[in-house]
C-alpha cells in the first residue's frame, strides 16, 4: 500500500478544508477530514476549528484506535467514523465529512440519491443511500457507516450531512462535490421542473461497466 507522505497529507487537509469552507459545505467549525499516512497512522482535523482557517500545526495524528500520536489539539469526536472506515476497508485512505446544504436536505428528508439521470454520477457514485440516524459523536455513528465501506463511495447521514471516502484525499473530496451537484440536479428536475428522463437499465449497466476504466473500485447501483 502506497500512502501519502505526512507533508502531502497535511497540505491536502488544509487545502480541502478551505475548499469546503468557500463552497459553503461547512458552517462555523463543522466537518472533518482525515488522511491515512501509514498502516496505523492517520492525520486529521482538530475539533473546534473552522475548516477555512486551519493551520498545519493544528492537525493531529492518531492511530486506528484513536490514540493521539502527535499534535497539541484534540481530534473531533466524529473521527471515530473515519477510523471505522479505515478498519473496514484498507483500500480507503481518506475520508471527508461535511454538511453540503442540498445533500443535507436530502439526508433530513430521508431521501437517497438514486435516480439514474446523470452518466457521471452513475459511474462515480451509483447511488448514495441514507444511513440510519445516530447521535453525534456516539459509538453508533461508526456502526451505521460500516455496512457501506466496501460497496459505496459515500453516504448521507440521516438528519446530519454527508460523508465520502476514497483511495486518496482529493478524490474523497471531489466525491463530496459530485454528491452535492447530483443532489442539486435531482432537486431541480424532480421538485421544480417536475420531470426526470431516467436512463434505461441497459444504459445503466453500460455505464457501470465503465467504472474500471475510470479507476472506480466501488459504488452503488441506482434504481432501475
Amino acid at each position: 500500500m502506497e500512502y501519502m507522505t505526512e507533508k502531502q497529507a497535511k497540505k491536502a487537509i488544509i487545502d480541502i478544508g478551505q475548499r469546503m469552507y468557500v463552497r459553503n459545505f461547512v458552517a462555523a467549525n463543522d466537518g472533518n477530514i482525515s488522511v491515512k499516512t501509514g498502516d496505523n497512522e492517520v492525520w486529521a482535523t482538530p475539533t473546534g476549528v473552522s475548516k477555512g482557517y486551519m493551520k498545519k500545526k493544528m492537525l493531529v495524528k492518531v492511530d486506528l484506535d484513536g490514540r493521539i500520536l502527535e499534535g497539541t489539539y484534540r481530534p473531533s469526536s466524529e473521527l471515530k467514523m473515519h477510523l471505522r472506515a479505515y478498519r473496514e476497508n484498507p483500500d480507503i485512505q481518506s475520508v471527508c465529512h461535511a454538511h453540503p446544504p442540498i445533500c443535507t436536505c436530502f439526508a433530513i428528508a430521508g431521501i437517497p440519491l438514486d435516480a439514474p439521470v446523470l452518466a457521471e454520477a452513475i459511474i462515480t457514485l451509483g447511488d448514495v443511500p441514507v444511513a440510519p440516524y445516530a447521535e453525534l459523536g456516539s459509538k453508533e455513528v461508526p456502526e451505521v457507516i460500516a455496512p457501506y465501506c466496501h460497496t459505496h463511495n459515500g453516504i448521507l447521514l440521516a438528519n446530519h450531512g454527508a460523508v465520502t471516502w476514497a483511495e486518496d484525499a482529493y478524490t474523497a473530496y471531489y466525491r463530496l462535490e459530485s454528491m452535492e451537484y447530483y443532489a442539486n440536479i435531482l432537486l431541480i428536475t424532480e421538485k421544480i421542473l417536475g420531470k426526470q428522463n431516467l436512463l434505461s437499465g441497459e444504459q445503466i449497466d453500460a455505464l457501470l461497466a465503465m467504472r474500471g476504466k475510470f479507476g472506480v473500485k466501488r459504488g452503488g447501483v441506482p434504481r432501475k
